[in-house]
This record gives C-alpha cells, structure tokens and sequence, in this order.
C-alpha cells in the first residue's frame, strides 16, 4: 500500500506505472531533485494537488 509518509522516488522505483500516475496530476517529479527527499503529502500540497486522489490514483495503480 502507499501511504503519504513515501517519498515521491520511493514510488517511482516501484513501476513505470507510477510515473504515468504522477503524469496525470501534473507531476513531473521524474528526475525532478525534490522527488528523492520530498514525500507524496508534501509533493501534493506543493503543487496543488488533493492527496486523497493521487493517493487513491496510486494505489489504483497498484492492482
């Protein structure tokens, strides 16, 4: 499960599937150096994004 508390590169490691997630909020976090240290909460509130909904993308994605 991803949780909030994840970096934004812990995901991305995890399968292509996450970056094309990230794509569709608008998040160009691949090669971004924010994505090694910032988590998913924090890389939601910085960019305007509901973390509810990529949360809820993400895991979506995991299935």
């Amino acid at each position: 499960m991803i949780t909030k508390e994840m970096t934004v590169i812990e995901v991305l490691n995890m399968g292509q599937q996450y970056g094309r997630v990230f794509e569709k909020f608008l998040l160009t976090c691949a090669g971004c150096p924010g994505a090694e240290s910032e988590t998913l909460e924090e890389a939601a509130k910085g960019h305007g994004v509901r973390l509810e909904c990529l949360l809820a993308a993400l895991n979506e994605a995991t299935e």
